[in-house]
């Protein structure tokens, strides 16, 4: 019988965060409508059954808005974070590979986004483009790919100095060919955690601008709405509105970082013998 090892750890977790993840995004998604569905009949019931969530004070279903809202900021998460991924990869290869001077502008450009405050810039976007979710996935998207871009510029400075590199572009290959048929494949592990590590950020800070009141438009039942209008709540003692969303949007989090760790050692050839 095959021994039970860290490789069989991180496949078996890495399948439970994606299968979790994909059934809540696709819940979501099918209880949309009846998620907003009304009803004076039933408003403020506690947590139990048929409400394991509780419903709020227009009566709606809070499992049900949970799952919606959830849905809604994994579909942003992953929009958000793959558009901040490829411009990563385009920038730390261009910074790389073009020369001094582009490498200096890129370089410009993270230190100029990395040294201001992310919420701030993230709000100030969002606000400029109309807030709603076109505004939240480009805030999103144009305030997470710096920390990646280093990563990638690092790693194709590395590569260029290989000799298989400097053998190609001996043998004139070109730039963009060298990049894309030599270079890539090897980048392409770092890239895929680097976009999986990237959803929970993204979905954190989209949580956070639509509580603030810069995301998402209020009708949406999105978790930062449904965290912000809790709290206008809590003090009459209905603290089921802001506990189970808040707790299941950490787990959803946890979970993409789980996600990301088990597809890591996956893609590091030391844990194979783990």
């Amino acid at each position: 019988m095959r021994r039970w090892n860290g490789r069989m750890t991180a496949v078996f977790l890495f399948g439970l965060a994606v299968l979790f993840l994909a059934a809540v995004t696709a819940a979501g998604w099918g209880f949309s409508e009846k998620a907003l569905v009304t009803d004076f009949s039933r408003k403020n019931l506690g947590p139990g059954m048929p409400y394991l969530f509780g419903t709020d004070w227009l009566g709606r279903d809070m499992f049900l808005r949970t799952l919606t809202g959830l849905s809604m900021s994994i579909r942003i998460g992953i929009l958000a974070a793959g558009v901040s991924s490829v411009l990563a990869l385009l920038l730390g290869t261009l910074a790389a590979t073009m020369g001094r001077t582009v490498d200096a502008v890129i370089t410009w450009m993270i230190d100029l986004v990395m040294g201001i405050p992310h919420i701030l810039l993230l709000i100030l976007i969002s606000y400029a483009l109309g807030k709603g979710f076109k505004g939240v996935v480009i805030g999103v998207a144009l305030t997470h790919w710096t920390s990646l871009t280093r990563v990638i510029r690092g790693e194709v400075m590395q590569l260029k100095e290989a000799l298989y590199i400097r053998t190609a572009r001996k043998l004139g290959v070109g730039t963009w060919e060298i990049a894309w048929k030599h270079m890539f494949p090897h980048l392409f592990p770092q890239f895929l955690v680097g976009l999986i590590l990237m959803f929970p950020h993204a979905i954190l800070h989209e949580a956070s601008i639509t509580f603030l009141g810069f995301g998402l438009s209020p009708e949406q039942p999105a978790i930062g709405i449904i965290l912000s209008e809790s709290m206008k709540y809590l003090a009459m003692g209905r603290w089921w509105l802001a506990l189970f969303p808040g707790l299941l949007l950490v787990f959803t989090v946890v979970l993409f970082d789980v996600a990301g760790e088990s597809l890591r050692k996956l893609l590091d050839p030391a844990s194979a013998h783990m």
